[in-house]
Order: C-alpha cells, then sequence, then structure tokens
C-alpha cells in the first residue's frame, strides 16, 4: 500500500484546488491511498508564538502524517504568478523543529487549477526552490496544471470533466508508480 499526503493551498470552501485534490484521491489506482491533510487550523507562522506555546496542535497532526506518507502531493492555486502566501506557511510551519526530518527525501509532486488560460504554470515553479531547501525528491515526469477550471468543475468544487479527470488519473498512477519503484 502507498500512502500520499495530499494538501490543497486553498481555504475557499468551493476551491477548484481542493476539488483537485478530492479528484486526485477518488482517482488514485488499487493500492494508493491519498490522505487530504487539513490545513484550515494552521496559524500564521510567529517566532513568538513557537517560543511561547511551540508547535501548534494542526501543525504536528499535519507533520506527522507527512512523516507517515510515503508521498507529497501539493496541489497549489497559484495567487499573482506564485505560491499563495496561506500554503507557504503551512509549509514553513511543518518544517520547524522536528518536521524538516519528515521532508528529507520526501517523493513530492504539484499540481494545481486555475481559471486563468495558463494554469498554474508560475506557482508549480516557484515551488521548486522550496522543495529543493526542504531536501525533497520532486517528481519530475509528470505536470499537470488545469488551466481554465471554472469550466471544469461545478460550483461546489467538484471535477465534473471526464478528460480531465482521466488526466489526474494518469498523474496520480505515475507519480504513485514512482514511488514504488523509488522503495525497490
Amino acid at each position: 500500500m502507498t500512502t500520499i499526503l495530499g494538501l490543497s493551498g486553498s481555504l475557499r470552501r468551493a476551491s477548484l484546488n481542493s476539488g483537485l485534490l478530492r479528484a486526485a484521491a477518488d482517482v488514485a489506482p488499487d493500492g494508493v491511498t491519498i490522505t487530504i491533510g487539513d490545513i484550515a487550523q494552521v496559524p500564521l507562522y510567529d517566532g513568538d508564538l513557537e517560543a511561547a506555546s511551540g508547535i501548534p496542535a494542526a501543525v504536528t497532526t499535519l507533520t506527522e502524517q507527512l512523516a507517515a506518507a510515503d508521498g507529497l502531493l501539493l496541489v497549489s492555486p497559484e495567487y499573482n504568478n506564485g505560491v499563495p502566501g496561506v500554503f507557504k506557511n503551512v509549509i514553513d510551519w511543518m518544517s520547524r523543529g522536528p518536521g524538516m526530518a519528515a521532508f528529507k527525501g520526501k517523493p513530492v509532486a504539484v499540481i494545481g487549477a486555475s481559471p486563468g488560460g495558463f494554469g498554474t504554470a508560475h506557482a508549480q515553479s516557484h515551488w521548486l526552490p522550496v522543495l529543493r531547501m526542504l531536501g525533497t525528491r520532486p517528481w519530475w515526469d509528470g505536470r499537470l496544471m488545469v488551466a481554465r477550471a471554472g469550466d471544469l468543475f461545478d460550483d461546489h468544487g467538484t471535477l465534473t470533466d471526464d478528460k480531465t479527470r482521466t488526466k489526474v488519473a494518469e498523474f496520480v498512477a505515475g507519480f504513485a508508480g514512482s514511488i514504488d519503484r523509488g522503495h525497490s
């Protein structure tokens, strides 16, 4: 069994990216489970808060989920041609203290959905220096940027387009297969 921690970088209720993550979990092949982590309760990083109270419980939960997972799937929106601050904040918190070790050597893939015509190409590229710093093992063989996503999801953020669903299934199968080969 291969377990992948999936994180959506959006807090919006009907988020396209949260919908894309749910679709990825739905189409994961047999033997692969995508656990969807919850970023909603992660506070803004504050060194004073960390010094006074330690790592917040929501961050500890995510870090434990990451440590237990075989891989990490980041489903990233793109804000102003870059990484969303909310999502970067979550990863920054998770890398604090013992959390950094959970990233080392972890297979990771980045996908995303956007109403624009370029998908999330810029945000995906902006994640690369962060993933390098964390010592992750990015999966280079697949790329998935869902452009014009407003036409592919319903009002609840559910992926309704079969062609895109097929692409998501192929991406997840490829990423999971690369993790399995890494275990051999």
